[in-house]
């Protein structure tokens, strides 16, 4: 298993993962551009700890809501396909 080192924000992770390196080096960018994005909003006065955790809440709620989106198309699929039967 491949491992990392990865910066974010000044915070220095190490890690393993089986993703590639393009993959993480992505997930990297999205969080540095969701920084980014909420400090140019007016969050300056944030801590970089809080504003990680605002970022991380942020990406679990657009996880849930695909993780939905995705069960809803199942489920309209499943239903065509039944008509089709």
């Amino acid at each position: 298993m491949p491992s990392y080192n990865v910066s974010i924000l000044g915070f220095e992770l190490s890690f393993k993962t089986d993703a590639q390196a393009q993959r993480v080096e992505s997930a990297r960018k999205l969080v540095e551009q969701r920084c980014n994005n909420m400090l140019k909003a007016g969050g300056k006065t944030l801590g970089k700890e809080k504003l990680l955790a605002y970022v991380a809440l942020g990406l679990a709620d657009d996880v849930l809501i695909s993780n939905q989106r995705l069960d809803d198309l199942e489920t309209r699929v499943g239903a065509l396909l039944t008509k089709i039967d």
